[in-house]
């Protein structure tokens, strides 16, 4: 173990213990010049980092229907409903695009004169403007990275199904369970660690990959409404020169980080007990 345990405190754990230190530093004239919690002070004060804090509270909220969008569909290919094969595939493709021709697609898809619009149009319904209302543009932003990620969460599920004891299944065809009740009572508590565990990876994907298509679609806006952690970092570092400020933030999102990865366990452990 000792060669893995140098490299993860050698590229990890040191790193981070550098940019928690360089947190109670300064910026600009008072660069080097420790200043204790000045930066985390300003971070609380600082309207964009809120709003950056309540989109994560938001990311919470709609964490279930990012998990559950690929668990049926996986439940739906495992129970091989007509034309699974072309659909295991055709769900795993967006997972393999990038983040920016992912963003670049859906700008042209959401844009106001956009199909989108045009579509809604035709049915009666008034355009929206996905991507420039504040109330909106980070649903749609969401909604686009489930779309790009689901197939690997997708992929994990289906790993999950061929754990799962194909006896318990045919039981439940046989009492006559519809597949509501199936899901319920056979797949949900069977796949209960597999679940935990794409809720987890979701939730870090979540605040660590959705960068590439914040700056592709709305760079923040439109008046900061789409901004997370991870984009508030790198406006910090790279356009406001303010290192120390963005390393206060890193040191935040970690924690966030970890409280999730900290959950994750604690559950583990219940669920092992349970079993």
């Amino acid at each position: 173990m000792a060669p893995s345990l140098l490299i993860i405190v050698a590229l990890r754990l040191w790193p981070l213990l550098l940019g928690v230190n360089f947190s109670f530093t300064g910026d600009a004239e008072r660069d080097g010049e420790v200043i204790g919690l000045d930066n985390y002070v300003t971070l609380l004060h600082d309207p964009l980092f809120q709003t950056a804090l309540r989109n994560v509270g938001l990311l919470v909220l709609l964490l279930p229907v990012a998990v559950a969008i690929p668990g049926l569909l996986a439940t739906f290919i495992h129970l091989r409903v007509p034309g699974h094969r072309f659909f295991r595939s055709t769900y795993f493709f967006p997972a393999v695009l990038s983040p920016v021709i992912v963003g670049a697609i859906f700008n042209m898809l959401l844009a106001v004169d956009g199909p989108l619009n045009e579509a809604l149009g035709a049915v009666g319904i008034g355009r929206v403007d996905w991507l420039g209302d504040p109330d909106v543009a980070m649903y749609t932003v969401v909604a686009v990275h489930i779309w790009g990620n689901f197939g690997m969460a997708l992929v994990v599920f289906l790993a999950g199904f061929a754990a799962l004891d194909a006896a318990l299944l045919d039981a439940a065809r046989v009492d006559g369970a519809s597949l509501l009740q199936t899901i319920r009572h056979v797949i949900i508590p069977g796949l209960s660690r597999t679940i935990q565990f794409v809720f987890v990876t979701t939730m870090i994907g979540m605040l660590t990959s959705m960068f590439g298509l914040l700056y592709i679609m709305t760079a923040g806006g439109p008046e900061g409404s789409t901004y997370l952690p991870e984009y508030y970092i790198w406006i910090q570092q790279g356009q406001m020169s303010r290192p120390a400020l963005a390393s206060a933030a890193s040191t935040v999102l970690f924690f966030v980080m970890l409280f999730v990865g900290l959950l994750q366990m604690s559950l583990l452990r219940r669920t092992g007990k349970e079993d």
